[in-house]
């Protein structure tokens, strides 16, 4: 996937490729389900590492940012008409002040976790746009560099070690789908 972007982004000169790069950064976070790795992987190879490192940090703030404004406004439409019954979304509704803001924080510190996830829950939560926004870009900033530095890692390696970590992803990924279907089970 990095590679058709990769390559798509290489088409285009420097600053539109640029500007498309955030502009797809901007949609993979509102839609909150495509992890944004690949469009990092491409900005690495196209940009180099600071500048592809700066193009998805900047994506990824403003996109979380938009998404927010986009999640908060379609759930206050939600929330209005269904009463929220599970435990989690309602300490998320009552979260504010410090309390929202460090839960952003410290899940935003995680560098592969669902960025769609935690937009929702600060969306959720009442916290302001302002909190969530710093909470968000501070948390971004160790995030971002581990996923930048991990993909360049990846992009240095050789075939059969790609290979290796591609095998080795797929048996993680293929036990962890197998124990969540026991675990549903009984």
């Amino acid at each position: 996937m990095e590679n058709i972007v990769a390559e798509w982004l290489g088409s285009l000169n420097g600053p539109a490729a640029a500007g498309v790069s955030i502009l797809l950064n901007i949609i993979i976070s509102t839609l909150g389900v495509i992890p944004s790795v690949f469009l990092t992987a491409a900005n690495i190879s196209i940009f180099g590492f600071e500048f592809g490192l700066f193009l998805s940090f900047i994506g990824d703030v403003l996109g979380a940012f938009i998404s927010f404004i986009l999640y908060r406004k379609g759930l206050r439409k939600i929330a209005s008409r269904k009463s929220i019954q599970q435990k989690h979304l309602k300490k998320l509704l009552d979260s504010k002040g410090v309390e929202a803001f460090l839960l952003v924080l410290g899940l935003r510190l995680f560098p592969f976790a669902p960025s769609g996830l935690v937009t929702l829950a600060g969306a959720f939560s009442t916290m302001g746009i302002l909190n969530f926004a710093a909470a968000s870009t501070l948390g971004k900033i160790p995030a971002i560099l581990i996923e930048a530095y991990s993909v360049q890692e990846v992009l240095l390696m050789s075939r059969t070690g790609k290979f290796i970590l591609t095998l080795t992803a797929i048996v993680l990924i293929g036990s962890f789908i197998i124990r969540v279907r026991k675990s549903a089970r009984k």
